[in-house]
């Protein structure tokens, strides 16, 4: 059967830790959908009353900027070691400017970032007011997102794909981040789609792989990554209750794989990862963790650990496995979206 489960192949730990000390040699480019986290901190003993409105007017006494989305999985391989060559969209905003800065100040090469003007775009920003509460925690408050409703402009288009040519020729693989659940409302609008398509087809010397919230199914000849819930619902139309369907997972894994040509990646939270290929099915378990989480950037650390992995020329199931310690570390980052670095997935190999 071609797409029988092999259920005791290992993994290699020994091949992961050779390949740490070489993760300055990988060049990667990450494709897709940029935004702006921006943390805005309150404290409730500076409110004030707003002579204006009567209103209380909360005092922001500090803020932070990270790069999200795209700019997740920049900040996860550059923590890694990788060269990053980030393509996507900044607007000559406020916004467009912080994201840069933030790109630039990890180490990441943005000469290829796409300008728009910002009467056409706005950087897409999360604004999260985070509010101290009487323990002395910042809670989070309702988001002030800044998005693009409108699909950008065709040669908005022609400007992302030049720019993704002219990095494919610089790097060993693409990571795609469709970020947003609105069709063409983002980078990766049906036309780039299809043109991604094309690329895989041809630049078979190279590894493209995508991970989309709302439009895995539609991707062709690149690898797919996307987690059990949104394979069950996106991909193959079910209600999610079958999102803890192994069998069903890995039944509907296989066939999706072979109909796409391409590898395909299922993460299964706790669980690990379920790795589908020509050759079969592999799981490979999550790594243990204790005490408090915080999962927000964890699919973005596996992406980074996935894709570094196999440019490393690590197969597969070591490559998920890589990416398991990266996420574990991840996300006992409270409060953050988290970074792991060679040295500490090394660390965590030995315990396993």
């Amino acid at each position: 059967m071609l797409f029988a489960i092999r259920r005791n192949k290992m993994t290699d730990k020994n091949k992961i830790s050779a390949v740490l000390g070489d993760t300055s040699k990988a060049r990667i480019t990450v494709f897709g959908d940029y935004c702006l986290d921006k943390y805005l901190y309150i404290d409730p003993v500076r409110d004030e009353i707003s002579v204006e409105t009567g209103l209380p007017a909360y005092m922001v006494h500090r803020k932070a900027t990270f790069a999200g989305a795209a700019g997740t999985i920049t900040n996860n391989l550059r923590a890694l070691g990788a060269q990053v060559i980030c393509v996507g969209i900044a607007a000559d905003d406020g916004e467009g400017y912080e994201l840069l800065r933030e790109l630039e100040a990890v180490g990441a090469d943005t000469s290829l970032m796409v300008r728009t003007d910002h009467n056409q775009t706005c950087t897409s920003t999360y604004t999260k007011p985070m509010r101290k509460d009487a323990s002395g925690k910042y809670q989070e408050m309702s988001r002030l997102d800044f998005r693009n409703f409108e699909p950008i402009s065709a040669a908005t288009e022609d400007a992302l794909l030049e720019n993704l040519n002219k990095a494919i020729e610089r790097s060993d693989a693409v990571i795609i981040l469709d970020q947003f659940f609105q069709r063409n409302l983002g980078v990766v609008t049906d036309r780039v789609r299809n043109e991604l398509a094309k690329l895989g087809a041809a630049r078979k010397d190279k590894i493209f792989y995508a991970d989309s919230r709302s439009f895995a199914d539609e991707f062709r000849g690149v690898i797919i990554k996307c987690n059990n819930h949104e394979f069950v619902t996106t991909i193959c139309g079910e209600d999610d209750s079958k999102s803890s369907d192994m069998e069903f997972i890995r039944k509907r894994g296989a066939e999706i794989a072979k109909r796409n040509g391409r590898m395909l990646f299922v993460t299964l939270g706790d669980k690990g990862i379920l790795v589908v290929d020509e050759k079969g099915i592999e799981h490979v378990p999550a790594v243990h963790v204790e005490g408090e989480i915080d999962i927000c950037g964890a699919g973005d650390a596996t992406s980074a650990g996935l894709i570094l992995g196999m440019v490393l020329g690590l197969s597969p199931e070591n490559a998920a496995m890589m990416a398991t310690c990266v996420s574990s570390i991840t996300i006992r980052q409270i409060g953050c979206t988290g970074t792991a670095t060679p040295a500490q997935v090394a660390e965590v190999l030995k315990t396993l």
